[in-house]
């Protein structure tokens, strides 16, 4: 099992930058499918990023070519790099973490992006 916890979120202005990190504990991370999803205010739950644990990545199209996942396994973490932020980016962003039929989830980071 992994325990998730994420920082990094806040206020930026359009079209700046946030770097998010996601921090996990437990045993065999590596082996773990990663992924960023985000939920704004009376919205579903949405994926935005996710990466295989052989490093695969992928993007919902709302933020190809603005935001990047990585993961560095020494350290148990992921990051999402968020470029070119725009207002309707403003959600909670959460981590999960998928091996087979086991999900964890993170509590989640507020970003806002706000002038």
């Amino acid at each position: 099992q992994v325990q998730l916890v994420e920082s990094g979120g806040g206020l930026v202005q359009p079209g700046g930058s946030l770097r998010l990190s996601c921090a996990a504990s437990g045993t065999f991370f590596s082996r773990y499918a990663m992924g960023w999803y985000r939920q704004a205010p009376g919205k579903q739950r949405e994926l935005v990023a996710a990466l295989t644990s052989s490093g695969t990545p992928s993007y919902a199209d709302s933020v190809k070519g603005r935001f990047t996942i990585s993961r560095d396994n020494a350290k148990k973490m992921v990051y999402l790099q968020v470029n070119s932020l725009k207002p309707e980016d403003t959600a909670v962003y959460y981590c999960k973490a998928t091996r087979g039929e086991y999900t964890a989830w993170g509590q989640g980071t507020q970003v806002t992006v706000s002038s």
